[in-house]
């Protein structure tokens, strides 16, 4: 039996992979209708202009992209890191915010960026660290970093933050600090440092 073209490329896409138009046209002699047809099928799913996922299909039903590579793909490049307002709940500060917004500090872009429902907010900050060499340290620094961002009261959470700070490795804090903290954060720092 012969494939037509659609399912041609299709063949060609891994499951859960998201795709730039552009990297699906050497499979393609008329790429964008051969994608507008696998969107109507339902089979890809287009999570942004230009951008294309081919879903993982669960028992219930087709998976979202992964966050990672929805980002990847965007920004073509693995020199990101992703994050969110949400992820300083952990540090057990009293924080309760929940944020529906992923932050990705990257190299290449800046603005707010819808794919597939979830809104990204791309951020060029001087420097970050690579996902593997997060810590607990870079998580309150970057806490420092976002503060005026923080939907709670910052009255509320000073006491909370001078209490945290003591429980962190002062080295680290600092080490991290210097390397990833702007100058506000850096100066909370030494606030929270010296009161604590």
């Amino acid at each position: 039996m012969r494939l037509n073209n659609a399912t041609r490329l299709f063949e060609q896409m891994k499951a859960g992979r998201v795709y730039r138009r552009e990297e699906l046209a050497m499979f393609s002699t008329a790429v964008d209708r051969d994608l507008k047809r696998l969107v109507e099928d339902g089979r890809v799913e287009k999570v942004g202009p230009g951008l294309y996922h081919n879903p993982v299909v669960s028992r219930f039903g087709p998976l979202p992209p992964k966050q990672v590579e929805v980002v990847r793909a965007f920004l073509k490049t693995d020199d990101f890191l992703l994050t969110s307002l949400n992820y300083f709940n952990g540090l057990g500060v009293g924080l309760t915010q929940l944020s529906n917004e992923m932050l990705v500090y990257n190299r290449k872009r800046v603005g707010k960026f819808t794919f597939a429902g979830l809104v990204y907010n791309f951020q060029r900050p001087p420097n970050f660290p690579n996902w593997n060499e997060t810590s607990e340290e870079y998580l309150f620094v970057d806490l420092l970093n976002n503060f005026d961002n923080l939907h709670e009261a910052p009255e509320q959470l000073e006491d909370a933050l001078k209490q945290k700070a003591t429980t962190l490795k002062k080295k680290d804090l600092l080490r991290v600090a210097s390397r990833y903290g702007k100058v506000r954060a850096n100066k909370k720092l030494e606030e929270l440092l010296e009161n604590g």
